[in-house]
């Protein structure tokens, strides 16, 4: 069986995500070749998927929302990006589906979440499954008439698949498919952290242990920040932060998950994977405001449901007043279910078991 994977790259937690799944549908199923068409960097799979094998193809299948950072959306930008894609698509498709013909095997596309999957699929007659907490259709619908028709091609080509695998923190998804919903799609640490925690000379008392995660774009905080709270130690994977006395740099190709378990509180932006690894490690999150995205404020409305939080002001961020000396506030609702990657691969094994079968 060849599971092929079309990942956004619009940022890593497309790929976080899916590299969990991934991950668990590996441990049940050995045999099955895993490749990644995605734009995403070698390195950031390699250390996602760990000893899990996989083969690349290094394929742009969506644009998502270019950022100006991890807080700012650059709509001209993203327009920009968007028509050069669509010229592009065309030989990427015929490429693609070449290949994947090719290598003579069954065939099953996953999809999370480029509308392009749908087009690749039709090419080689195989099914298709969205991994998905949000559908572009989505995003672009409140982002101006420019965008109008983006949006609906997206939802045309979410409507051609043929299973929804529905993550929590999730924005409606109208999609008309059949859908299986999951918990909190998180990968599991791989490192001892008793070790990873001596490395670091981290103390022992977790409240202290603070970990600064703002994706793949940063935030270019001031390392005087953390100066105001000297009674914290600070990880990041930012070396101009990790100047300051109290902070540690998160070591090359060790994920921030590894250290979650080790760290009382993250300070971050709204994003589906941090949330789900915070979530599933027991971390108190505090939430910078993010505009001109139209998940965040989905996710920010999730984390008050389901996580222990504090929410922050982009000013107060940029200023230092984390708030780290403020208790955490309590989730107003239920807790959500901590192994939706297992979930989300069984259901895929079922999927393929059942489309696969034998006549």
């Amino acid at each position: 069986m060849l599971i092929v994977a079309c990942i956004s790259a619009h940022g890593f937690g497309h790929g976080s995500r899916t590299a969990a799944v991934l991950t668990a549908l590996h441990q049940r199923q050995p045999s099955w070749r895993l490749v990644l068409s995605t734009a995403l960097p070698e390195t950031f799979l390699r250390t996602a998927l760990g000893p899990v094998p996989f083969e690349r193809r290094p394929c742009r299948w969506d644009v998502g929302v270019v950022q100006a950072d991890a807080l700012g959306a650059d709509p001209e930008a993203t327009l920009a990006a968007l028509t050069a894609l669509d010229a592009q698509l065309p030989e990427q498709w015929a490429a693609e589906a070449t290949w994947l013909l090719a290598q003579g095997q069954p065939l099953l596309v996953l999809g999370d979440v480029p509308p392009a999957a749908a087009e690749l699929a039709r090419r080689v007659g195989a099914p298709l499954i969205w991994l998905a907490s949000f559908g572009w259709e989505a995003i672009y619908s409140p982002m101006g008439p420019a965008f109008q028709t983006w949006a609906r091609r997206s939802l045309e080509a979410y409507r051609q698949g043929d299973l929804l695998l529905r993550c929590p923190l999730a924005m409606p998804m109208d999609w008309d498919i059949p859908e299986v919903e999951v918990g909190l799609t998180a990968g599991q640490p791989r490192l001892d952290p008793a070790a990873l925690a001596q490395q670091l000379g981290l103390p022992s008392e977790r409240e202290r242990c603070v970990l600064i995660s703002f994706g793949g774009l940063g935030l270019n905080l001031a390392a005087e920040l953390l100066g105001r709270w000297p009674d914290h130690v600070f990880i990041s994977s930012d070396p101009s932060l990790a100047e300051a006395p109290n902070a540690r740099l998160l070591p090359p190709g060790v994920r921030p998950l590894e250290v979650m378990g080790l760290c009382g509180r993250l300070l971050t932006k709204p994003g589906y994977s941090s949330f789900c690894e915070a979530l599933s490690a027991g971390v108190g999150v505090h939430l910078v405001h993010r505009d001109g995205f139209a998940e965040a404020p989905v996710l920010e409305a999730a984390l008050v449901r389901h996580g222990w939080h504090r929410l922050l002001s982009q000013e107060q961020a940029r200023s230092g007043d984390w708030q780290l000396d403020q208790p955490l506030l309590p989730p107003q609702g239920a807790p959500l279910a901590a192994d939706g990657n297992v979930q989300a691969a069984q259901a895929i094994e079922t999927f393929v078991t059942q489309q696969f079968a034998p006549a």
